[in-house]
C-alpha cells in the first residue's frame, strides 16, 4: 500500500464530512432536508470507516468490518473515542434499514454531536499522515 492511498482516501471522508457540515450548519430545517442531512451522514461514516480500514492496513492492520475497524482504530490511536464511532455504526445501521419519523429526530440531533468526533479524527488522521 502506498501513501497516496491512504491521503486519496481521507481526501474522500473530508470532503464527504465537509458536505454533511455545510448541512448541519444551516438552522431551521425542513422534513427533507433533515432526511437529506440523515443521508450525508450516512455517507461520511461511510467514507470514514473505509478510510481507518485503509490507514489500518498501511500500518499493518486488517480489518473487514466497520466495528472490527473502530475497536482498532481507537487501540492504535488512529481515532480519540471507539464508543462514540460504534454508536455512530449504529445510527447508520439504523437509519439505512428503518424509518420511523422519531428515530429520525433522534438520530439527526446525535449527527450534531458526531460532528466534533468526525472533526477531531480527521484531525488525528491527518497527524498520522504528516508522520509517515
Amino acid at each position: 500500500m502506498k501513501k497516496i492511498e491512504i491521503i486519496i482516501a481521507l481526501n474522500k471522508f473530508k470532503k464527504s464530512f465537509l458536505k454533511l457540515k455545510e448541512g448541519l450548519d444551516k438552522e431551521n430545517i425542513t422534513e427533507l432536508e433533515r432526511d437529506g442531512l440523515i443521508q450525508r451522514f450516512e455517507f461520511t461514516f461511510d467514507t470514514f470507516w473505509k478510510t481507518i480500514k485503509i490507514f489500518l492496513k498501511y500500518s499493518g492492520f486488517e480489518c473487514s468490518s466497520p466495528r472490527e475497524c473502530i475497536k482498532i482504530a481507537f487501540k492504535t490511536g488512529l481515532i480519540p473515542n471507539d464508543e462514540i464511532f460504534l454508536d455512530m455504526l449504529e445510527d447508520r445501521n439504523t437509519s439505512t434499514h428503518i424509518y420511523n419519523e422519531e428515530i429520525a429526530i433522534e438520530i439527526y440531533q446525535r449527527i450534531k454531536i458526531y460532528k466534533e468526533h468526525f472533526e477531531k479524527s480527521i484531525q488525528l488522521l491527518e497527524e498520522f499522515t504528516k508522520k509517515y
